[in-house]
């Protein structure tokens, strides 16, 4: 794991605003926060900055006591979007598919 939690005399969640929330639906329920700030909170923690070795689907966040799912944080940010559809699927299923083949005489 990183040395993310690492804090000095306790003063992590000064120096790190977004810690004071425990999840991502925290963050989506603080009605102090605007809509971009919303995001800006949840798209660093989903940054890869912030992947645990070993664990990249984890984020361990400064200040908090244990790891976040990235899918939670995903979807926290599809919430802000009123997308709650995941995304659309892609990569080798569309590579493969072929329009052409389905019109055949």
């Amino acid at each position: 794991m990183t040395n993310a939690n690492a804090t000095t005399g306790g003063l992590g969640a000064l120096f790190h605003p977004a810690a004071h929330y425990v999840s991502p639906s925290a963050v989506l329920d603080d009605s102090k926060l605007s809509t971009a700030e919303k995001r800006i909170i949840l798209s660093s923690w989903a940054s890869d900055m912030y992947a645990v070795e070993s664990h990249p689907a984890l984020r361990e966040i400064p200040g908090m006591d244990q790891p976040i799912r990235l899918a939670d944080i995903l979807s926290a940010l599809r919430k802000l979007d009123d997308d709650d559809d995941p995304p659309p699927g892609g990569g080798v299923p569309m590579r493969l598919r072929r329009p052409w083949a389905a019109a055949t005489p």
